[in-house]
């Protein structure tokens, strides 16, 4: 080709000339560049999402949960806390049966990230537990303190357990 041929083929529709640009033919290759970059951090990303949006659920339902139990019972007594560490155990134990390797539901690690260490983790709370065991430690109240740590231990792992045999009952059941 001529370099007059060559000028006539970069012209554009206007009539002006077109240089081609040195870094235009870098550009595709920047785009596929931050195109794997981002393939390569998405599904952490997400991952890290779900967990932190599980997290604020299981929060604000911790707080509230608590918070309605500790009315209900006994003030001298931390049973709001204790309520909602059962319980989350109990979830716990129940949704790793059910959605595990040899569970009856199939569900992506994303959806298992967001109810066990999202809802579950903010739901339940070994800080506050301490925190409160601690202050019936601090008021001399030793029998209370010591009631708290057994009876919460003790039923943790019971809901814990009945919630894995309640899904391993369920995932033995035919069907779909």
């Amino acid at each position: 080709m001529t370099e007059q041929e060559t000028t006539v083929a970069a012209r554009s529709r206007t009539g002006r000339e077109e240089r081609p640009r040195a870094d235009q033919t870098r550009l595709p290759r920047r785009k596929a560049a931050l195109r794997a970059r981002w393939r390569k951090i998405r599904g952490p990303l997400s991952l890290y999402l779900a967990v932190a949006a599980g997290s604020v659920c299981g929060g604000v339902l911790r707080a509230s949960t608590s918070a309605v139990v500790q009315q209900i019972g006994d003030a001298g007594f931390p049973v709001g806390t204790l309520f909602v560490n059962v319980v989350g155990s109990f979830i716990i134990g129940f949704y790793a049966t059910l959605t595990g390797p040899d569970g009856r539901s199939f569900v992506s690690v994303r959806q298992r990230q967001f109810v066990m260490t999202g809802i579950c983790g903010g739901f339940t709370t070994f800080s506050v537990f301490s925190l409160e065991t601690f202050r019936l430690v601090q008021a001399d109240r030793l029998l209370a303190a010591g009631a708290n740590v057994g009876i919460s231990v003790l039923a943790w792992l019971a809901a814990v357990w009945l919630g894995h045999a309640i899904a391993s009952r369920i995932n033995r059941i035919g069907g779909n």
